[in-house]
């Protein structure tokens, strides 16, 4: 399993009236989380995109426990469970400054290619560094 954290400060047109971060944010929040868990693999996403293939989002699901709130510091862990196929699918769980659990969720994303969009295998290169996370004995989306 391969796991990464990245922090995002929350910034106040991300707020409702309440000064809670906005529900719809929190996609926006599992993107960058996304992104940067690829990057911290070593792996970059503008470069598989370059190289002809995107990952549309399939499906979302969210579980929102606590608000985050104006000018907090969010810790946002994601998990990549298994490994890849033509399916990816990552989860998160959103910590507040005080440690606490405020909200949860995963998306699962398809590898396309961009001239035809048909399913594809995910890029070697990011197999080759997501296995040493994974035992042999894992599963494949």
């Amino acid at each position: 399993m391969f796991q990464a954290e990245t922090q995002i400060r929350v910034r106040y047109a991300e707020t409702d009236q309440m000064g809670y971060v906005y529900y719809g944010n929190y996609a926006m929040y599992f993107e960058v989380a996304r992104v940067e868990a690829m990057r911290t693999a070593g792996f970059s996403y503008k470069g598989m995109e370059d190289d002809g293939i995107m990952m549309p989002v399939l499906e979302s699901h969210f579980r929102y426990l606590k608000p985050g709130k104006y000018d907090e510091l969010l810790t946002i862990k994601t998990t990549i469970p298994t490994i890849p196929g033509v399916r990816i699918r990552f989860e998160y769980q959103v910590i507040n400054e005080s440690d606490e659990l405020i909200t949860e969720g995963w998306t699962t994303l398809a590898f396309l290619k961009k001239d035809s969009h048909t399913p594809t295998r995910p890029p070697q290169n990011l197999l080759d560094l997501l296995k040493p996370f994974f035992s042999t004995s894992a599963q494949v989306l």
